[in-house]
């Protein structure tokens, strides 16, 4: 198959593949939809500069005009914030439609999982990961982020999924599935804006060469799909839990009220808690992806010498 009638490989991006050099892949959903402009651009900006800081080249995945990007210019990642949420979320479902449609799309997990693995990226880093929703052995509502990481080789560093899901059958799906989840540094499953859920991990790993190692090994041996590498927040930017729980238990019955269902939920919970937080939730958000950003490009650095 020829991408290149598909996919956008920025020169720089393209040169650190060629050469072996260690690249990290950052979605676009977080800047369109995660957050308000400037901010957003900001965050995006500062991000890539962590990565390039700890000995990687960044690409930022997203859709442009119908052409998957991996890597983005300063002029895309300022369109792109800007546009905001006018721009489609684009899961793997939509991906064809949007390319046919010649139109803009920002990628979740499972589209930036899979345009970097079309781009021969090894290593992802996000905010949190989707999950199994509440209730969702009635609604089925479960992201499909958990699918991606079941056959898509891309590991993924995130600081767990968001306590809007439900925790316990999230890591029960991903148990089913095959996909490792590891703690970076914790015996604990962190739950986005805490420390903790409540919930072990499969294995912890404190040493990025360790992790790298793991990773490269899984892949040998012909072992598909993608790893869960969960890493918590910084202490100093955890959200103090009671605070939170509150926060989304009251977010969850106004979007039960209101109807909203399936992607709608996400965007919709997270705005409400925000806003139920005083605003406190984005900077967590903000401090979380910066601490993955820092972690995953070590990981990544550790996995192009091998």
């Amino acid at each position: 198959m020829d991408l290149k009638k598909y996919l956008d490989i920025t020169p720089e991006v393209q040169e650190a593949l060629d050469s072996g050099k260690p690249v990290v892949a950052l979605e676009s959903t977080i800047i369109s939809h995660g957050m308000p402009y400037p901010q957003n651009v900001e965050t995006a900006r500062r991000v890539e500069e962590i990565v390039r800081e700890n000995g990687a080249v960044p690409a930022t995945i997203a859709i442009i005009g119908g052409r998957l990007k991996a890597g983005l210019t300063p002029e895309e990642l300022e369109y792109f914030g800007k546009t905001g949420m006018a721009i489609k979320k684009a899961s793997r479902r939509d991906l064809p439609f949007i390319v046919a449609k010649g139109i803009d799309g920002a990628t979740t997990v499972a589209s930036t999982m899979i345009i970097a693995e079309l781009a021969g990226i090894e290593l992802f880093v996000t905010g949190g990961i989707g999950g199994v929703h509440r209730g969702a052995e009635t609604s089925f509502d479960i992201s499909a982020d958990l699918q991606e990481l079941a056959k898509t080789n891309v590991a993924v560093v995130c600081a767990g999924c968001k306590s809007i899901l439900d925790i316990n059958l999230t890591l029960e799906y991903l148990e089913t599935f095959g996909v490792p989840v590891v703690g970076f540094g914790s015996d604990n499953f962190p739950a986005f804006y805490t420390r903790e859920s409540g919930f072990g991990v499969d294995y912890r790993v404190d040493d990025p060469a360790e992790m790298a190692k793991a990773i490269k090994s899984k892949w040998e041996l012909g072992l598909n799909g993608g790893l869960v590498i969960s890493n918590p927040i910084p202490e100093e930017y955890a959200m103090d839990n009671a605070v939170i729980t509150e926060a989304i238990e009251k977010a969850l019955v106004e979007a039960e009220e209101k109807g909203i269902k399936g992607k709608e939920s996400t965007p919709f919970l997270l705005g409400k808690v925000k806003e139920l937080t005083g605003g406190s939730s984005l900077d967590s958000n903000i401090q979380l992806v910066y601490n993955n950003a820092r972690v995953g490009t070590k990981i990544a650095v550790e996995l192009a010498k091998l």
